[in-house]
């Protein structure tokens, strides 16, 4: 989102918004949905425990994985009111749906009794946003906050941007709705501080933001203050992005971080370990990672594995073109080892959902032969079940189909992409 907005003001994260919008246009056209893994994301919950370590004001709030829990957390937080809010990693949540039949995943109570009747109905349920698969997301934990009025809503992000070669501050007095249609529509209300990374945001320059912003008075130093710890949260943990929205201001006169997001860079995991241990996506997308391989489920049976993001979403678009369904998007990248191969057989043939495999290789960087004998290793020693499709392309081919054709295994070649989906497609519909 906070790259959308970079964009409208002139600084975009190219390569980032360009993969959002192909994103988007799949997500429209029905074709694929899915969420490429670049970065590590944290729960709302994780994130404002990080931003409260810091010394970012947040709301009191406690985490409960049991309705019983939940009724406690209540209690303990002695509030006026009391906000309940389910825990995934889509937006859209407060317009949700749940597999229990309760209707949005952000509810406002005064009573704690209704909080654990509330948590009942989300705890073990899936729920349903615009953002999430068609059966939604199994909601495992909730967040119990105290519940601040809010007399003022604004947008507030920080991210590294490549065109400025650095960090840059975004901010836009119009908060708490969707930014990016403010972007569009009054782009002159979104403003932009590029920072010397060596530097650090400098006092005018914070002060500036929150004037922008909109805060006056005292609450411009206030805002000016977060400001700076909120940077400063950005540079320790090593994120690529720290949004706010809402960035707010309170009756009382205190402004609040009401809601956050952020972002890592995968590279900075070897000494970001705690942060990293708190990732709580699928344990195959976690096996995957431990191998470097970008791993994501989907609903369908037939297994995509493939080398580079955008042959993997053309990989699973041509297989739904074809009348099939993608049962994952498995990235081997461009680096790849036989060991790699290997694993990321071994992860696909323990789904049970897959009833075919594809093997789409496009090889520039990557050795075709490597590929082919990663293939007839993992598929001798797994004694692999379902039919596999394969279509090697580049550097090394002839050898690598040489390996293969020589393997004596139930291998199917196909000549081109298209005719690959349609002899997976095929092999599925014999069943």
């Amino acid at each position: 989102m906070a790259a959308a907005v970079a964009a409208q003001a002139g600084c975009a994260l190219r390569d980032l918004s360009a993969l959002r919008a192909a994103l988007l246009r799949r997500k429209r056209s029905a074709v694929v949905q899915l969420t490429p893994r670049r970065w590590l994301n944290l729960q709302e919950y994780q994130s404002k425990k990080l931003m409260a370590d810091h010394g970012v004001t947040v709301q009191r709030f406690f985490v409960a994985d049991t309705a019983n829990d939940a009724l406690e957390a209540a209690k303990r937080l002695k509030a006026g009111e009391i906000v309940v809010k389910a825990q995934i990693l889509a937006g859209g949540r407060g317009k949700g749906v749940f597999s229990s039949g309760l209707q949005g995943g952000v509810h406002l109570t005064k009573e704690p009794k209704v909080v654990g009747e509330l948590a009942q109905q989300m705890i073990g349920y899936n729920l349903t946003t615009k953002q999430t698969p068609k059966d939604g997301v199994k909601v495992k934990k909730v967040m119990v906050a105290e519940a601040l009025n809010i007399s003022r809503e604004t947008y507030f992000a920080i991210l590294m941007d490549r065109a400025c070669n650095g960090p840059v501050l975004v901010g836009s007095p119009e908060g708490g709705v969707d930014i990016e249609e403010v972007a569009a529509k009054t782009p002159e209300l979104i403003f932009k501080e590029e920072i010397d990374i060596f530097e650090g945001v400098r006092e005018a320059q914070a002060l500036k933001m929150a004037e922008n912003l909109g805060f006056k008075g005292a609450l411009r130093q206030q805002a000016a203050d977060q400001i700076k710890k909120l940077y400063n949260l950005f540079l320790k943990i090593d994120a690529t992005q720290v949004e706010v929205n809402p960035f707010g201001e309170t009756p009382e006169g205190q402004v609040v971080c009401f809601d956050a997001k952020i972002n890592f860079d995968d590279n900075a995991e070897f000494r970001q370990k705690d942060i990293f241990a708190m990732d709580e996506n699928e344990p195959i997308e976690n096996e995957a990672a431990r191998y470097d391989l970008k791993y994501i489920g989907m609903d369908g049976n037939i297994a995509c594995f493939v080398n580079g993001a955008g042959l993997a979403m053309a990989t699973c678009d041509i297989i739904y073109l074809n009348g099939g369904k993608p049962a994952n998007f498995l990235d081997l990248g461009g680096g790849v080892k036989e060991a790699q191969v290997y694993q990321a057989f071994k992860l696909l043939s323990a789904d049970p959902k897959v009833e075919a495999i594809l093997v789409n290789i496009f090889g520039g960087i990557v050795n075709c032969a490597i590929v082919a004998n990663g293939i007839t290793k993992a598929c001798q020693e797994l004694e692999l079940k379902v039919p596999l499709v394969v279509r090697l392309e580049g550097t090394n081919v002839h050898e690598a189909q040489r390996i293969l054709n020589e393997s004596g295994l139930p291998i199917t070649s196909a000549s081109d992409l298209e005719d690959a989906a349609k002899k997976a497609v095929a092999s599925v519909s014999k069943k």
